[in-house]
C-alpha cells in the first residue's frame, strides 16, 4: 500500500499519535507525516505511506496556511492555551481597526524568536526538553515569511485571523509577540492548519472515516491521487522500455522536457514509479524510485 493519505487532525493528539494509529488501521510500518501539528492544533496533515515516504523530501520547505484565534489579556509560557499564565491577567480594550494595523508588521521577512516549549534544538536538545525541565532555554531569532496575516474580527479578548506562511514560521510566536505589542499580553487559543502544499482541508478525512474505509478493505480510495502530488513538476508517462529503466534506476532521454529540472515519472495512469533530475541536456536519472521492475520486466518476459 503506497500513497498519501490527508487527515484532519482532531484537537488533543500529536502528530506522530496520528501516525502511529494509522500504522494500526493500515497494518503497515512504513508511515510519515509531512509537517508537524502541536496537540492544541487541528487540520491538514499529510501522511505518506509505502514507498511514497520517500517522497517528504520534496515537502520540508511547504507553504502552510492558518486559521486560529488569539487570546488577549495574558501570555503562557508555551505561547499556548496549553501552557501556564506567564503574566497576570490584563483588561483589554482594542478595536478590530488597532489590531489590523499592528498585524500588518508581521507581514513579510520578519525575525522570529520560537517558542521555549518547540523542536528547536540547543546543543542539539529539543527546547521543549529543557523547558520542562524548568531549565532555562535561549533561542536565538530566526528569518521566517509571513505571506498572510489578517486580523479578520475581534469579540472581547478574542481575535480570528487567517495566515499563509513559509515554512519555518511558528504561528504561537506570532500571537506572544502581538500580545507584547499590544501591552496586555496574549497566547494562541485555537488554531486549524487549512492547507500545506498542494493539499487542502477540503480533500482531508478523519481518522474515523479512515478506520470505516480500512474495515471494507477499501482504504486506498480515499489516498491522494498521484497525478495530484507535486503539481509544478511536470510528468512524464512512459512505456514499458523506458519504464524497465527507470525502476532500474537507469539514465533515460526525455527530449520533451529540455527546461525542466525534474520530472514525474509515470507508468500508465496513477502508478508513479519515479522522480528524475535532468543531468544535461535531455538526459534524466532517477533521483528516486518508488516502484522497483515487475517480475516480469526484470527477467526480460516483457517489454
Amino acid at each position: 500500500m503506497n500513497g498519501v493519505l490527508l487527515i484532519d487532525k482532531p484537537a488533543g493528539l500529536t502528530s506522530h499519535d496520528v501516525v502511529n494509529r494509522i500504522r494500526r488501521i493500515l497494518e503497515q510500518r512504513a508511515v510519515g507525516h509531512l509537517g508537524t501539528l502541536d496537540p492544541l492544533a487541528t487540520g491538514v496533515l499529510p501522511l505518506v505511506v509505502g514507498n511514497l515516504t520517500r517522497l517528504a523530501q520534496f515537502y520540508t520547505d511547504s507553504e502552510k496556511t492558518y486559521e486560529g484565534t488569539i487570546r488577549f489579556g495574558f501570555a503562557t509560557d508555551t505561547y499556548d492555551a496549553e501552557g501556564e499564565p506567564a503574566s497576570e491577567a490584563r483588561p483589554v480594550s482594542i478595536s478590530l481597526t488597532e489590531l489590523q494595523q499592528l498585524a500588518a508588521r508581521f507581514r513579510g521577512s520578519i525575525q522570529q524568536v520560537p517558542p521555549p516549549f518547540s523542536a528547536k534544538k540547543i546543543q542539539g536538545v529539543p527546547a521543549y526538553k529543557l523547558a520542562r525541565k524548568k531549565k532555562e532555554v535561549k533561542l536565538g531569532p530566526v528569518e521566517v515569511e509571513i505571506k498572510e496575516f489578517e486580523i479578520t474580527s475581534v469579540a472581547s479578548e478574542l481575535a480570528e485571523f487567517h495566515a499563509r506562511v513559509a515554512s519555518g514560521t511558528y504561528m504561537r510566536s506570532v500571537a506572544h509577540d502581538l500580545g507584547a505589542l499590544v501591552g496586555c499580553g496574549a497566547h494562541l487559543a485555537a488554531l486549524r492548519r487549512t492547507g500545506l502544499a498542494e493539499f487542502t482541508i477540503a480533500d482531508a478525512h478523519t481518522l474515523e472515516k479512515i478506520e470505516a474505509a480500512a474495515a471494507k478493505g477499501n482504504c486506498e480510495a480515499l489516498f491522494v491521487h498521484p497525478r495530484k502530488l507535486l503539481p509544478t513538476m511536470p510528468s512524464m508517462t512512459v512505456n514499458d522500455e523506458v519504464a524497465a529503466l527507470v525502476r532500474g534506476g537507469r539514465a533515460v532521454n526525455l527530449p520533451e522536457f529540455s527546461r525542466a529540472k525534474q520530472v514525474k515519472v509515470f507508468y500508465g495512469q496513477a502508478d508513479l514509479i519515479a522522480i528524475a533530475n535532468r543531468v544535461a541536456g535531455t538526459l534524466f536519472h532517477p533521483k528516486i524510485v518508488l516502484a522497483g521492475p515487475p517480475v516480469a520486466q526484470a527477467t526480460g518476459i516483457r517489454g
